[in-house]
């Protein structure tokens, strides 16, 4: 039940923040929410970024400390997920820097 109305008003408040009236009415304001958008947006893609490197490393370190002879077989898949978790990060970089142009 929790799930469900955690969901519920997720929805809810999606829908209220895509109405064309909140944007009509918030002109004056967009510019400021533009800036504390790509602030929040960056600070939250690099902390998961951050977390999700984390858990990789420690899931092959791990894999690596059980079976040291299928190191060479650990690493290349793992250095592909680094740079598909950082390219993710590097992505919303630039969507940042996209929306500080705007300002």
């Amino acid at each position: 039940m929790r799930n469900f109305s955690l969901f519920a008003f997720s929805m809810l408040a999606v829908m209220f923040l895509l109405s064309p009236e909140v944007y009509a009415a918030a002109s004056g304001d967009a510019v400021s929410g533009l800036a504390l958008g790509a602030g929040l947006g960056i600070g939250i893609a690099a902390a998961g970024g951050a977390i999700a490197q984390g858990k990789t490393m420690d899931a092959a370190l791990n894999a690596i400390g059980r079976n040291p002879g299928a190191a060479g077989q650990i690493q290349t898949p793992m250095i592909i997920g680094l740079a598909l978790i950082e390219s993710l990060v590097i992505y919303a970089l630039a969507i940042t820097f996209l929306l500080q142009s705007k300002i």
